[in-house]
């Protein structure tokens, strides 16, 4: 039987992930084939680490490794490892591994535990049960496993109180209370909560301390409800499961759940021992319950980073621009989103003797922006590659955006230049393009409603001839609504300045930085430069 309980890992090795579990001590790491996680990494030493289990806790150890071993991105000799913590071998970039992971762990192993341990110390005391149960409850408060664990507290509360039936409730989203454990003093399992007393229930949510009734027909009639009447309730406790994490000042802390014991047959007769074994139940599996919801809000969390950073990882392979050279036109660009992905994209894409700049900013922010953002950029690619004209590409991008009714609209410009000059735009919404000859600035007139807005919107294209060395500057309202420390905005004025004193993408990224300084941008920034060199 093991002293320890098994605790499953992540391996991630390059592109290569596996799962296992340390289920013995000391479990070794290194390059040797008879390590228990082999990894091949030229970095990681063939005896390069163990994972130890002292005292109560996981430990990972450097066994004098020659580029090292690393938690959390700090390097160490011997530290103790926590559930999700990120261990690396050889160095940042090495093979690393998430301790703790829930993926890999099997319920099985922590049923297990719960099961056999107690069947094992059957001779022992409630008291000696309740000591184990409480520890191992901490030791394997995982996701998963929380209603196990109430279980098998249920079961020695009922030895330690002896009453007949016994349940533990907890609050979900809505704050009613949902069953999640009941045994009877036979050990048979309660799911049928409709022979309980709903105003025993009710008054332990509404208060911060047990509501304990040891023998109904003997109690006043204040406290004999007619739920109790009518199933016959002897005795009655009922504790509030209450969060121990810091509220704001004057208000309750949070309800988990509810602790319920009640007999039928026998009045009840707890002694101050029993009411302080009850109450440190309560206590401890409040404790457990709060535990396992930061976990899963923890993991949650972890897992929608994980998706963030791939959903940013695909959006830049989709947005990746290969900024073309042509004798005619330089293009330059430059795109910050102001979270992991953005609703901003622009495109640059040759096509014959034009060349076509597209600039697109999604209303939102975050996933949602960044989705529509996507299937945009593949819509206008694919309208303009079919040698349609910008009007009509963006009455389709409106009727798309209309008909799928997602909420959202668009801002887009879209510009055609050729080899002579000539310079076809369409602005739907969004910020005037500017043009600079010398230190001249002016701005593209001519603009549509955005796109998405009104399924019977018109869209007109208008057009303009380009003198050799002329600029045009697109960017994204990211830019022109960048704040400072005080809240001002960067605005169209500075922007037209910094464009038309340095003529170039370069100078307006000095300008923006240095009005905004270190205060971190509230939207995505955006910006294309297009120059006509012919």
């Amino acid at each position: 039987m093991l002293s320890f309980p098994p605790t499953a890992y992540e391996v991630f090795d390059g592109p290569h992930r596996s799962t296992g579990i340390v289920d013995h001590t000391p479990f070794t790491v290194g390059r040797l084939p008879d390590r228990d996680m082999m990894l091949e990494d030229v970095h990681v030493s063939r005896k390069h680490a163990e994972i130890v289990y002292e005292d109560g806790a996981f430990f990972v150890i450097d066994m004098e490794s020659r580029h090292g071993t690393f938690v959390n991105g700090i390097r160490v000799q011997k530290q103790r490892i926590f559930p999700r913590d990120i261990v690396h071998f050889g160095s940042v970039d090495g093979p690393k591994m998430r301790f703790g992971s829930e993926q890999a762990t099997s319920t099985s192993t922590i049923r297990d535990l719960l099961v056999q341990l107690p069947a094992a110390s059957s001779s022992s005391s409630g008291l000696e049960k309740l000591r184990w149960f409480l520890e191992a409850a901490r030791r394997l408060n995982a996701i998963g496993a929380v209603d196990q664990i109430l279980t098998c507290l249920v079961e020695t509360t009922l030895d330690l109180t002896k009453v007949e039936r016994g349940y533990f409730f907890l609050t979900d989203e809505t704050g009613q209370l949902k069953l999640a454990a009941g045994l009877n003093n036979k050990g048979e399992s309660l799911t049928d909560d409709s022979t309980l007393s709903r105003s025993a229930l009710q008054q332990a949510m509404s208060s911060a301390s047990e509501f304990i009734v040891t023998d109904t027909l003997k109690a006043e009639a204040t406290l004999r409800s007619e739920s109790m009447i009518m199933q016959n309730i002897r005795s009655i406790v009922c504790i509030p499961l209450r969060s121990r994490r810091k509220q704001p000042a004057g208000t309750r802390s949070e309800l988990l759940g509810v602790l319920y014991l009640d007999s039928r047959l026998h009045p009840g007769n707890l002694t101050q021992v029993d009411s302080e074994l009850l109450r440190t139940i309560a206590s401890e599996a409040a404790a457990l319950i709060d535990n396992a919801h930061l976990a899963i809000a923890d993991e949650q969390a972890r897992r929608y980073r994980e998706e963030l950073d791939i959903a940013a990882n695909i959006q830049q392979g989709l947005m990746a621009v290969q900024i073309p050279e042509l004798p005619y036109a330089k293009v330059a660009a430059r795109s910050v989103p102001c979270k992991e992905i953005g609703g901003d994209f622009y495109d640059v894409i040759v096509d014959g003797d034009h060349i076509y700049l597209v600039i697109v900013d999604v209303s939102g922010k975050g996933v949602s922006a960044a989705l529509l953002a996507s299937t945009l950029q593949g819509l206008i690619y694919s309208q303009l590659k079919a040698h349609q004209s910008l009007d009509t590409v963006a009455t389709l991008v409106n009727q798309y955006i209309c008909t799928k009714n997602v909420g959202k609209y668009a801002t887009m410009c879209i510009l055609k230049l050729n080899k002579t000059g000539q310079l076809d735009y369409i602005n739907c919404g969004h910020i005037p393009p500017l043009i600079c000859n010398g230190q001249k600035v002016e701005q593209l007139a001519g603009s549509n409603l955005p796109v998405g807005m009104l399924t019977w919107a018109e869209f007109t294209a208008h057009e303009t001839r380009l003198e050799p060395g002329t600029r045009v500057f697109l960017v994204t309202d990211g830019v022109t609504e960048a704040e400072n420390a005080t809240g001002e905005f960067y605005g169209d004025a500075r922007l037209e300045h910094a464009f038309g004193s340095n003529c170039n993408i370069d100078g307006v990224v000095q300008s923006l930085q240095l009005f905004c300084g270190d205060t971190p941008a509230n939207d995505d920034c955006t910006m294309l430069e297009l120059l006509f060199s012919e």
